[in-house]
């Protein structure tokens, strides 16, 4: 399937100011696709983008699928150590940078920038998303493993094709016009969802990096400055827009999506107060299934913590506490989607595992109802077995987080000979200074029922998170006895 450079919407870096239009992007696309062709990159090639968040990003990307080869693509972030384990388990035969990275070579492989590479012919541009088969691997986003075995997620152009134009269809044109991405561009909801869905279809995208705390504070003035009709986000992000920014004022936002992590219902609640719109979207998706698989409006479904509303194409089932698939109930949610990732990257095993006669294992424990409208309630491999006590820790996550004096909440298992686990809490406070230990205590046991109270309270500035803005609890449970270790050191 062709896309002609032509019908490509403009992407603008609102950091440099810089403007691609579709003509300049068809430029570099051309430009960058010669480089490859002299490197002789084609089809069942691997190659690596280490950059992100700018035009020449798309242009790589771009290139490399015109190539009929798959993009690889990483955290610029990445330390060389990482960068390295990560050529040594893909085996690349190229490593795309920007302008600012000296060329060189890792693990053998060379690294080159392709809009500086001398090139000789400049070949034809035409925009392909498969140039050699639908099915053939055409891009991989890695979960975990950056330190140990990299676990990569391939998508073959099908199964992209298959959910931007999902995307599209649940999203609308009218709301896709004017879009803003605050993700970095190496995962799935910010590269799929939140850039080619709307670039590929004519949409005009604001590149704008979500971490910066002096931007997110201006975020009213950027969305009324650019006329942003459509943006999503993780719940991380929205906190601080709410706290530091006042929101925009023209009106033109339509649409909000909010996904990556679980979503407080008084989190969804203040973000439609904001923006103001109730058109705020609680999404469900995951990197296996090329970002957003489900959502739940604030115009057709009343929030509350856990709702994801119904699957953008495709089917969703429970497994109960008996192994038997059914359509609604609880037990662990499995899914069947057009876009599906074909495995994880040299993983045989760990594929087997959860792809299972053509449903996805998602590992998360939910609910589904009659009228096919799902809830999560946890996740498996979180949760706490407190002496046989099953405890998920998201739940304790969106309870202290409705505390006024609480910023965040992470809950966590911390390993136990007496009771297997026990369970551990990091608060990060509005202010330390307004609220004891005690106090918390003393409002929880209130709340909550006794087996399920922390164990062990960790009052810390920040909750850690990833990249993506998520949180990894073995990182929040290693950090806070780092704190605490340091504390009485």
């Amino acid at each position: 399937m062709l896309f002609p450079p032509e019908a490509l919407g403009t992407i603008t870096e609102y950091s440099t100011g810089e403007v691609w239009n579709a003509k300049r992007m068809g430029g570099a696309v051309a430009r960058a696709a010669s480089a490859l062709h002299e490197r002789g990159i084609g089809p069942g090639d691997n190659v690596l983008i280490y950059h992100g968040g700018s035009g020449a990003f798309f242009a790589d990307l771009f290139a490399i699928w015109q190539m009929g080869a798959c993009a690889a693509c990483l955290n610029p972030g990445l330390s060389q150590p990482e960068l390295e384990n990560i050529v040594s388990f893909i085996k690349p035969k190229l490593i795309l940078v920007d302008q600012n990275t000296s060329a060189g070579i890792v693990g053998g492989v060379a690294i080159l920038c392709s809009q500086v590479e001398p090139v000789g012919r400049i070949i034809e541009s035409k925009l392909t998303l498969a140039n050699s088969g639908l099915d053939d691997a055409a891009l991989i986003l890695f979960t975990s493993g950056t330190t140990g075995t990299p676990k990569g997620v391939v998508h073959n152009f099908r199964s992209l094709l298959a959910r931007i134009n999902l995307n599209r269809q649940f999203i609308g044109d009218d709301n896709l016009g004017k879009t803003l991405c605050v993700l970095p561009t190496h995962f799935g909801h910010g590269l799929i969802g939140n850039c080619l869905t709307p670039i590929l279809f004519g949409h005009d995208l604001l590149l704008l990096s979500g971490s910066n705390l002096p931007t997110i504070g201006k975020l009213g003035e950027i969305i009324d400055q650019h006329e942003i009709s459509f943006l999503s986000s993780v719940p991380a992000f929205w906190k601080l827009v709410c706290k530091l920014a006042k929101p925009a004022a023209k009106g033109t936002l339509q649409r909000v999506q909010i996904g990556s992590a679980p979503l407080a219902a008084d989190l969804w609640h203040q973000v439609i107060e904001w923006c103001g719109t109730d058109d705020v979207v609680n999404m469900y998706g995951i990197t296996e299934t090329a970002n957003w698989l489900a959502g739940a409006s604030a115009r057709d479904l009343a929030p509350e913590d856990g709702l994801i509303g119904r699957m953008w194409g495709g089917m969703a089932a429970i497994i109960d506490s008996d192994g038997q698939f059914r359509p609604f109930g609880e037990g662990e949610l499995v899914v069947q989607s057009p876009s599906l990732m074909s495995g994880y990257y040299q993983l045989e095993a760990q594929t087997r595992d959860v792809l299972v006669d053509g449903w996805f294992r998602t590992g998360d424990i939910g609910r589904i109802d009659p009228d096919g409208v799902m809830r999560l309630t946890g996740r498996q491999k979180n949760e706490i077995n407190r002496a046989g006590v099953k405890i998920h820790p998201e739940d304790l996550d969106l309870l202290f987080e409705r505390h006024e004096a609480v910023s965040e909440a992470c809950a966590f298992a911390i390993a136990d000979d007496l009771s297997n686990e026990l369970v551990g809490l990091a608060l990060s406070l509005v202010d330390a200074s307004a609220i004891t230990v005690p106090e918390l205590r003393a409002w929880c046991e209130e709340r909550l029922a006794s087996e399920k109270r922390p164990d062990k309270w960790f009052i810390v500035p920040e909750i850690p998170k990833t990249d993506r803005g998520k949180i990894n609890r073995q990182r929040v449970a290693e950090y806070c006895f780092q704190l605490d270790a340091d504390k009485k050191g």
